[in-house]
């Protein structure tokens, strides 16, 4: 399996020179496994410098898999060059939104409506289908590889993503900011919530449970955090602590805060460094960068 980072950066992509070590474009995860199948998580602006590759591959099969419809992790689909030739698939796989009563479908109609894009849906000459995920329920790309959707914690519903595939696994969070409880202590709410939040960070945790690589939402410090708090992201420190207890083998920071430069973000991750020095039940961690490749 070989998993490469075309876009890592959070909320807006940054076309900045000071940015460019660790890369300006939005989220976007191209994992190629063993089979050659193609797998990609989320539609950032990363998309499109991926959609530029494949164009000497065609016939392209795809299998896209959005965590959640916010603009940074779906901007990208309409400049995803397969979808305009014919004989290319390109599968979409998301969520169900009961706020909008929408399925995934609806990002990528919704972006080609005529005010906001040229051409229209109908238009995509490439073989097109929608798939509405549940939580837990694994997709079987193949017989060796599979997909499975975790519910995580964000403003929007956004799913984490693991992957399976002939021995390999990794595991992607989306935008997630761990569960927090609500009520105050002597809030006679707050033992039940408690509870309540307790297993759904358990589900997370099993759900990533022993990866090679997680790959994970770290777009603030913990002095940044309380100024953050209910925005929807979490911190390096959380990461760590996550992929701690989920035992995973390496650690990938993501969704790099979009005002915070390479020289800003390697000064937090020293820091970092320095924090948790020593501690050797942490997996290896490492920034993510744009153009980074792993291979398990």
């Amino acid at each position: 399996m070989k998993i490469r980072f075309w876009g890592v950066r959070g909320s807006i992509p940054t076309p900045n020179p000071l940015m460019i070590k660790h890369g300006g474009n939005t989220t976007c995860i191209e994992i190629r496994t063993d089979d050659d199948e193609i797998i990609i998580l989320d539609g950032g602006s990363g998309i499109f410098p991926l959609a530029q590759t494949l164009l000497a591959e065609m016939p392209v099969t795809a299998n896209i898999f959005i965590s959640h419809t916010h603009w940074d992790h779906i901007h990208g689909l309409p400049f995803f060059t397969p979808i305009f030739i014919p004989g290319n698939a390109v599968k979409l796989h998301g969520g169900y939104d009961a706020v909008t009563d929408k399925g995934i479908e609806h990002a990528m109609s919704t972006q080609l409506q005529y005010s906001y894009f040229p051409i229209r849906e109908v238009e995509l000459k490439a073989a097109m289908e929608y798939q509405t995920l549940c939580s837990g329920e694994s997709v079987q790309i193949s017989e060796h590889t599979r997909v499975t959707p975790t519910l995580m914690n964000h403003p929007v519903l956004n799913f984490g993503y693991r992957v399976d595939s002939r021995g390999h696994s990794m595991f992607f969070t989306g935008d997630h900011e761990p569960h927090y409880n609500i009520y105050e202590p002597d809030d006679e709410m707050f033992d039940e919530y408690q509870r309540l939040i307790d297993e759904q960070d358990q589900v997370i945790v099993d759900a990533m449970q022993g990866v090679d690589v997680l790959i994970a939402d770290s777009s603030y410090t913990e002095d940044e955090y309380p100024a953050k708090k209910g925005w929807g992201h979490g911190t390096f420190d959380t990461s760590m602590m996550m992929a701690k207890k989920a035992n995973v083998k390496q650690l990938y920071f993501t969704h790099h805060e979009p005002t915070r430069t390479d020289e800003a973000l390697l000064e937090v991750f020293h820091t970092i460094k320095e924090k948790y020095e020593g501690d050797n039940a942490l997996p290896e961690y490492s920034l993510a960068k744009e153009g980074m490749e792993i291979e398990l």
